[in-house]
């Protein structure tokens, strides 16, 4: 190739063709993981029983496996040996393993998002509130996103503000969860003495039942 190119655009080939083979493959993944997210989309309106959780998980999934991909055939453009790569993912997912062992917090959030996505207790843009005992006001929102950390929730106050509440997946087996047929009305803010109102009532009430 470089024998039908000037002398001086010889030099700059080393930099170009890396360069357009990085652009070509960007554009590749961006197109499969269009077409990805479109056949998700079909699948999820030819099957409208299929639940929602389902679509989001594969669109995740395919979106990472795509993108991790990319990134190994960005670097092999760029001159990083495969053998190097190997070395460098076998020796990473190593230590990740070991570090995702060790957090057990993690592991048990993950074990409650497969029982909630077996159980379904909730679905996506459903309206829960996960009570504080004996039905005391707690967290609550729109069910936004269920990954498996955590359940993202949509918080919408009386005056119109939002804000996003990321709940971890094992406390919905701690608490008791109320679901909301419909969307309930905004939540009013709580009064500035609420907390200390229910710290003596609850000390209150279990006044002369202490063993201690």
């Amino acid at each position: 190739m470089k024998a039908y190119l000037p002398v001086w655009t010889h030099e700059w080939l080393g930099i170009a063709v890396p360069l357009l083979r990085i652009t070509l493959i960007v554009l590749a993944a961006w197109l499969l993981r269009a077409l990805a997210v479109r056949l998700l989309r079909r699948i999820a309106a030819h099957y409208p029983d299929l639940p929602a959780e389902v679509t989001l998980s594969a669109r995740k999934l395919a979106t990472f496996l795509i993108v991790t991909a990319a990134l190994l055939a960005v670097l092999e453009a760029l001159g990083v040996s495969g053998a190097v790569l190997w070395t460098a993912f076998t020796g990473f997912a190593a230590v990740a393993a070991i570090a995702f062992f060790a957090a057990w917090s993690v592991l048990s959030n993950i074990f409650c998002a497969i029982l909630l996505l077996i159980t379904r207790p909730f679905r996506l843009h459903d309206h829960i509130e996960v009570l504080d005992g004996n039905d005391m006001r707690g967290l609550g929102g729109q069910v936004v996103d269920m990954n498996l950390i955590s359940v993202t929730l949509r918080e919408t106050r009386a005056d119109g503000g939002q804000a996003n509440l990321r709940v971890p997946n094992s406390l919905f087996f701690q608490r008791i969860v109320r679901r909301w047929h419909q969307a309930p009305p905004p939540r009013p803010e709580p009064p500035a003495d609420e907390a200390p109102r229910r710290k003596r009532s609850s000390s209150t009430s279990g006044g002369g039942a202490s063993l201690f």
